[in-house]
């Protein structure tokens, strides 16, 4: 009933309505994923030579929720693949966004409600991806393995530790090259069934979300109505994902659900996008207790780069959130987590990451940490828990 009424509320728009209707996505994505900071970005010699030396990875990008050609350039949003590789980027995490609440808060949202449906159709999405969640998962991994197969050779999807290992081997591309890895957004894809956890593995998604701002089947958001722990279903996809060998994502976790996957947790865990309590207080960001038990698990926290993981829009609130995650668990542990694309105001756009390079080499890390910092802990946690093969 749901699929009939959008069909005919999309029916009934006038030809003039329809254009303007298809014409708003842009207009969105250029105000909802704005700059704090505008390129091109200027640092130190000395920044700029050890940023050309590192493996960069960031562990959070929803540039696939939008109408942009994942392979052009743009002069909005975050990211595409030339500024990726401007920005000396190597290994790219992309999530899929399928689910958002109206009038979304980090505080308390209910799981009625969705923004992302009109954009959907807005964007002339396939049908089968406006009632359906799985679907909308699918078709956004069916984008990115397009954008690579188009690439020329520079870019990748990666699926095992073969396929990492593939992609840097030989001669690169003229321009460099890219590992891509698919992520979710949270599971709520899944629509409460279990075989579904396969059907996104077989289309190569290896980082799975369990929430994001709502609770779902699986358990509790940190901005969700109930904030809970893990469900029946929920322990059961866990389990799921560690057979499959798929790395669980934490971000968006409520504070139960993270507790609870911990104790049944065998493989490493990772937070793909957050902050940290110790420099910004928030219900999404992460206690020093639950940054030392995920690195415990030898897993990795990736810093984002806005106001509500950081308290800040500038570099040195996001060193800051990096200094306090490395003095409790240590700077192995830590990692990029921008969620460029995700609606958010970041500091810079990723051709600006050498700036961050320069804020660590200014706040006294070693650079054997910033080496580790900065993709090299992300390489490490990805080369030891992707499937072989």
């Amino acid at each position: 009933m749901k699929y009939k009424k959008l069909l005919i509320a999309a029916a009934g728009l006038s030809v003039a309505g329809l254009a303007v209707f298809f014409s708003l996505p842009p207009i969105v994505d250029k105000r909802m994923n704005a700059l704090a900071l505008m390129p091109p970005y200027t640092t130190s010699e000395k920044a700029k030579a050890l940023h050309e030396k590192l493996f960069v990875a960031d562990l959070h990008d929803d540039a696939l929720l939008w109408s942009r050609d994942l392979l052009r350039r743009y002069d909005y949003g975050h990211s595409d693949l030339p500024r990726l590789l401007e920005g000396r980027v190597s290994l790219q995490v992309f999530s899929t966004v399928t689910k958002s609440p109206k009038n979304l808060n980090f505080e308390r949202n209910a799981d009625d409600t969705d923004s992302i449906t009109m954009l959907v159709m807005a964007q002339r999405w396939p049908q089968r991806a406006w009632g359906s969640l799985l679907e909308r998962a699918l078709y956004q991994g069916e984008k990115l393995h397009a954008a690579a197969s188009d690439s020329q050779g520079a870019m990748r999807v990666v699926r095992s530790q073969a396929d990492l290992a593939a992609v840097f081997s030989g001669a690169p591309p003229q321009g460099g090259r890219l590992a891509a890895v698919l992520a979710t957004e949270g599971l709520h894809p899944l629509e409460g069934k279990l075989e579904n956890v396969d059907k996104l593995y077989d289309a190569g998604f290896r980082i799975t979300g369990l929430t994001h701002f709502f609770d779902n089947e699986l358990g509790g958001s940190a901005h969700g109505m109930e904030k809970g722990g893990l469900t029946p279903f929920g322990k059961d996809v866990i389990r799921r994902l560690e057979e499959k060998q798929m790395i669980v994502d934490l971000a968006h976790a409520s504070p139960k659900v993270i507790n609870d996957v911990l104790a049944m947790a065998k493989r490493p865990v990772l937070v793909s996008h957050t902050g940290v309590q110790g420099t910004c207080p928030g219900p999404r960001n992460l206690s020093d207790a639950h940054i030392k038990a995920i690195a415990a698990t030898g897993g990795v926290i990736g810093i984002g780069y806005f106001e509500g993981a950081v308290c800040g829009t500038d570099v040195a609130s996001i060193i800051r959130a990096m200094r306090h995650t490395a003095n409790i668990a240590g700077a192995k542990h830590v990692a990029l987590g921008s969620d460029y694309n995700g609606a958010i105001k970041a500091t810079f756009d990723t051709t600006g990451l050498v700036l961050l390079t320069q804020g660590l080499l200014e706040a006294g890390f070693s650079e054997e940490d910033i080496l580790g910092i900065m993709g090299g802990n992300v390489l490490r946690l990805l080369k030891g828990q992707l499937p072989v093969s």
